[in-house]
């Protein structure tokens, strides 16, 4: 019976005693990847929906944070598809800066849009992951949906369990994330399933301004501009 589109999709479900060649597509991977962004200069990475439309307060805002970062020499890095992802490429594109969208190959949602002056192609999520974090100075964190959360929450525990050096994680909406970070004090806090001090990772900014100055905060507290390490 021939498998259905969908069941192809499933990648990590490939892999058996006989397909053990996947772990050189894996390296190529891993290879295009360093070999590439290690010539960026200092990179922010952007998340958010892939749902938000062109002209809506959250491409907008990415645009313009983008295009402040860019402005200041950062180069911006993006999961390369529409939404915030668009947003923020063109913001980083329209300043001259480098521009990079890491897209992930989707059987039906994602397209890589026209913005990223430098695109890579990942199958593989967690390749694609360590490249945001290697590569990255900050993450910044505007709203968004499952795969959002998942790269909000992957960076919060690399950095609590000090697999990577700390860099700031910016969630940008204070009114869209309250609710998020609420749940968080009042529940997590409170049930010491997390410490008070792991709050800190975590800055609520409404304005790109504001993650200017976060980015800038800690670069000048570390005394560098060097990208994260490469979780261990």
């Amino acid at each position: 019976m021939k498998r259905s589109e969908f069941e192809e999709q499933y990648v990590i479900d490939d892999f058996a005693g006989n397909d053990t060649w996947r772990i050189f597509r894996i390296m190529a991977e891993f290879v295009e990847g360093f070999e590439t962004l290690s010539r960026i200069p200092p990179g922010v990475a952007i998340f958010g929906s892939a749902r938000a439309l062109p002209g809506s307060d959250a491409y907008l805002k990415a645009e313009a944070t983008a295009l402040l970062l860019a402005k200041n020499g950062y180069s911006v890095i993006t999961g390369g598809g529409p939404g915030v992802m668009e947003g923020a490429n063109k913001g980083a594109a329209e300043a001259g800066a480098t521009s990079v969208g890491l897209n992930i190959v989707l059987p039906l949602e994602q397209k890589p849009n026209i913005y990223a002056n430098k695109l890579l192609d990942f199958r593989y999520f967690f390749v694609r992951k360590v490249m945001f974090v290697k590569y990255s100075i900050a993450f910044v964190i505007l709203p968004g949906g499952f795969g959002t959360l998942d790269e909000l929450f992957e960076a919060i525990t690399l950095i609590q369990t000090r697999k990577i050096k700390p860099f700031p994680v910016i969630l940008v909406g204070t009114e869209y994330w309250k609710g998020l970070l609420g749940w968080i004090r009042d529940t997590l806090v409170r049930e010491k399933m997390v410490s008070v001090e792991d709050l800190d990772i975590l800055k609520t900014v409404d304005t790109p301004e504001e993650v200017l100055y976060w980015v800038q905060e800690s670069k000048f507290r570390n005394g560098s501009q060097s990208s994260s390490t490469t979780p261990q």
